[in-house]
């Protein structure tokens, strides 16, 4: 497991070491699939990596140029695995590491995401409900960025935002929601339009 690309290419990545089957790594080749998708919209924004296990994704973001990182994870072993991660890669300053899971963070965090991941442990249906707590932090334009099996079902639109692309590897599919617009009188999100 490595950086594919960027500033930090090359970076080999602590990996969690676990017998739970719904707990995996993203391969490489999945993560590349995910970049080469969304490679123009990565430069300069904030990132949310949710259910982060070892970090790698955001990490990658980060590499790639994004400004800054929010990872979330209720395992005391992946918040320790993250961190050793974030400082192999040199981004300390540019990393925030929560020990909450997906929702409690959301719950919590003051944060707006431009780009935000979520590939949770499979079987578990934490999809939809990630989604429903998600989209208030996110920011116009933005995008999310699912991880999850081929039997999982995801909806066509949540709130403001729909589904851009589903892209099928083997086992693992990604789908990827972008922003189209908001109804009259819906929360105004943060614009993180930067000059």
């Amino acid at each position: 497991m490595r950086i594919i690309t960027g500033t930090a290419r090359g970076r080999k990545l602590k990996a969690l070491k676990s017998d739970d089957a719904s707990i995996r790594p993203t391969a490489d080749s999945v993560k590349e699939a995910i970049f080469n998708a969304i490679q123009f919209e990565v430069e300069n924004k904030t990132i949310a990596d949710l259910f982060a296990g070892t970090g790698q994704l955001g990490l990658e973001a980060l590499s790639r140029g994004a400004s800054r990182a929010y990872f979330a994870d209720n395992s005391a072993e992946s918040i320790n695995i993250i961190r050793e991660n974030i400082k192999r890669c040199g981004f300390t300053e540019k990393a925030e590491v929560s020990s909450l899971s997906a929702s409690a963070f959301l719950k919590k965090t003051t944060a707006f995401f431009d780009i935000a991941f979520l590939d949770p442990p499979y079987g578990l249906d934490l999809i939809s409900r990630t989604l429903n707590a998600l989209i208030p932090r996110m920011s116009e334009n933005g995008i999310i960025v699912c991880e999850h099996e081929k039997e999982c079902k995801t909806k066509e639109d949540y709130g403001d935002f729909k589904i851009r692309k589903t892209y099928n590897h083997g086992k693992t599919n990604i789908t990827i929601y972008e922003y189209v617009g908001a109804e009259p009188c819906t929360l105004q999100r943060q614009s993180t339009v930067r000059p």
